[in-house]
């Protein structure tokens, strides 16, 4: 009897793909435990959120980090998702010779409507398996911000939300204070 098993890729294969063809050069894709992941397309709202935290997050940063949209992070050989925000550390060549690891990052931001289900499932553990000291869903359909902190090897021990009335700051930074309901004005 044949069982079925899917192929696990690797971020050097995923990169191989990218160099030859196999994967188009606009293909909305990003690697998530050895899968190849279709990401959904940027709706306004969400677009507009991602642009709304870099913008308060660069104001706020005064060199103490460095903002990141929509770029990879290098989780382990067979994950590099690209979350809609980081806060990283600062590096003398801005990551220009490796993409940021989990010790590299502050605060990893997922703004999250259609994808809400599988950042829960998927993104939450992997992050967690890998040490991502904090991680903020901003949850377009509630209009909360999850706060995760405490990672471990099955996601988070400490999930809050936060609704209007209510301010996130990243555990790191407690002065970078984000209030919910501007966040969401539309």
């Amino acid at each position: 009897m044949f069982a079925q098993t899917k192929h696990r890729f690797s971020v050097k294969e995923y990169y191989r793909m990218a160099e030859t063809g196999v994967l188009r050069p606009d293909a909305r894709v990003e690697l998530l435990n050895g899968e190849l992941i279709d990401m959904s397309p940027i709706g306004p709202f969400h677009g507009g959120l991602v642009k709304r935290l870099s913008r308060i997050f660069n104001l706020k940063a005064k060199g103490r980090w460095i903002v990141s949209t929509q770029d990879p992070l290098h989780l382990d050989d067979h994950s590099e998702p690209e979350p809609d925000v980081m806060l990283l550390k600062p590096e003398d060549a801005d990551y220009t010779s490796r993409h940021p690891q989990p010790d590299d990052v502050f605060l990893l931001i997922e703004v999250s409507d259609t994808t809400i289900e599988y950042d829960h499932a998927e993104k939450l553990p992997a992050y967690g398996r890998a040490g991502v000291a904090e991680v903020w869903i901003v949850n377009l359909n509630e209009l909360t911000i999850e706060v995760h902190r405490e990672p471990h090897f099955a996601g988070y021990g400490s999930k809050t939300i936060l609704r209007a009335g209510n301010q996130a700051a990243p555990l790191a930074f407690p002065d970078a204070v984000v209030e919910v309901a501007e966040l969401f004005n539309r």
